[in-house]
């Protein structure tokens, strides 16, 4: 979609003075948005290595404060070591800490996954728990790790806010809310709950190649016209499209071993030129 097209949308009649958009206008465009993502991203998926719940929850803890690239590159190393909850309570912390120094805070992480792996190993059986109530009582675990874990190793439904989701939903005008409780509860309540969590990856992908947070792409992006936010970044059309990241810019993605429908480049490994 053409950048000129823009001029119609939201964006033009909040600034011609129209009258505000209606509830029920805003539920239409945002479903309508969520459609077209779907189109640009069909290949969406949660961007950290795992082969299982056990594996997914540990890479999504180490993810804070750091890219998901980095855990992907140091958890390979992890996973060999530690495959299960039992190996990982017994684990040596200062050769954990070894292990995992790469993704940063590397001694808080450390208590927080051998917390986790000794809590699933006392009162979980060693298995990771399906259900929310159960997930947010390990160590370190909140909403967002929760919904990650259940909405991709479990298959139930949630949204994940992180900085990224926050962002966009925020630029979209589908919320105005900062906390991410907050942010959860009215985004869910515009969309079926059978695409909360395929909804969490698109926006994300968005937001990781088109939308970043200092510079958008708005001249390059497919949703422009449906964007209340169109106009905060760089326009050129020529220009936006050098700001793209990842597939969208031609670069490796942050997974080394992504899904089969994944358009672009595996990672490099840790340490890899």
């Amino acid at each position: 979609m053409a950048k000129k097209s823009a001029a119609a949308g939201p964006a033009a009649s909040k600034a011609a003075g129209a009258k505000p958009e209606s509830r029920l206008a805003m539920i239409r465009r945002a479903r309508r948005i969520n459609r077209e993502l779907a189109e640009v991203y069909p290949y969406a998926h949660p961007e950290l290595d795992f082969r299982n719940p056990f594996e997914l929850l540990l890479a999504t803890v180490l993810s804070a404060q750091t890219t998901d690239l980095r855990v992907n590159q140091t958890t390979p190393a992890l996973f060999a070591a530690y495959p299960t909850p039992e190996d990982l309570a017994a684990a040596n912390p200062e050769e954990v800490e070894q292990i995992i120094r790469p993704t940063g805070f590397f001694r808080a992480k450390t208590r927080s996954i051998m917390g986790i792996a000794a809590a699933l190993r006392d009162e979980f059986g060693g298995e990771v728990p399906g259900r929310l109530e159960d997930l947010v009582k390990l160590p370190g675990v909140g909403r967002k790790t929760a919904n990650v874990v259940l909405g991709n190793a479990f298959g139930v439904p949630g949204i994940t806010v992180d900085t990224h989701f926050g962002r966009l939903v925020r630029r979209f005008g589908w919320t105005e809310q900062e906390d991410p409780e907050k942010v959860e509860a009215e985004i869910c309540a515009i969309f079926p709950k059978s695409e909360w969590t395929m909804l969490s990856h698109r926006v994300v992908f968005h937001g990781r190649r088109i939308c970043h947070s200092r510079k958008p792409a708005c001249g390059a992006c497919p949703i422009a016209p449906l964007c209340p936010s169109y106009g905060e970044g760089e326009t050129d059309p020529e220009k936006a499209q050098k700001l793209l990241k990842y597939e969208k810019g031609g670069f490796p993605g942050q997974r080394l071993s992504p899904p089969p429908d994944y358009p672009g480049l595996p990672a490099p490994p840790l340490g890899a030129a």
